[in-house]
């Protein structure tokens, strides 16, 4: 059986960063899935639950509700590592295409003030999983060693 796409980047050498790690056809339409690394796998602690699905919720939020973006967003959601998340967006596009986006989106993580959008029993199946303090402090770790200075090498899967 052949390794699927993902199983094949260097998760050795794979570092923080935006990465295109798919593009899929269907009819004329592309889609690209983002692989938006947060921690150096088998190298720092992966982000606990509770914290991933609080950034899976603001981020899931925000970018449905970004007047550029909204119409190609496909899906936001966690990796199982718990190293980062993925975004599938309808278009062809490059790691550099979404560096803004990525930030604006990671900028409204960690500014978030408030009640959780979703986080109640009516709208979610694990709503007491949460942790904003934790979502909070990783969006702004993410924003300030990788995304405000992002270097060329974090835009590209290492060989």
């Amino acid at each position: 059986m052949e390794k699927i796409a993902s199983f094949t980047v260097n998760h050795i050498e794979l570092q923080p960063g935006i990465y295109v790690s798919r593009k899929d056809h269907i009819g004329a339409e592309t889609i690209t899935t983002f692989d938006l690394r947060m921690t150096s796998p088998n190298e720092e602690p992966v982000m606990n639950t509770a914290e991933l699905h609080t950034i899976e919720h603001l981020a899931a939020t925000c970018l449905r509700n970004d007047s550029k973006w909204k119409d190609k967003m496909i899906y936001f959601g966690p990796m199982g590592c718990r190293t980062g998340c993925y975004l599938l967006l309808a278009g062809d596009y490059e790691s550099k295409d979404i560096v803004d986006l990525v930030t604006h989106t990671f900028e409204f993580i960690r500014d978030f003030e408030g009640e959780i959008p979703g986080a109640k029993a009516k709208d979610c199946g694990n709503y007491l999983d949460q942790n904003l303090g934790m979502a909070k402090y990783t969006a702004n770790r993410y924003l300030n060693e990788v995304l405000y200075d992002i270097k060329p090498d974090r835009l590209v899967y290492p060989e």
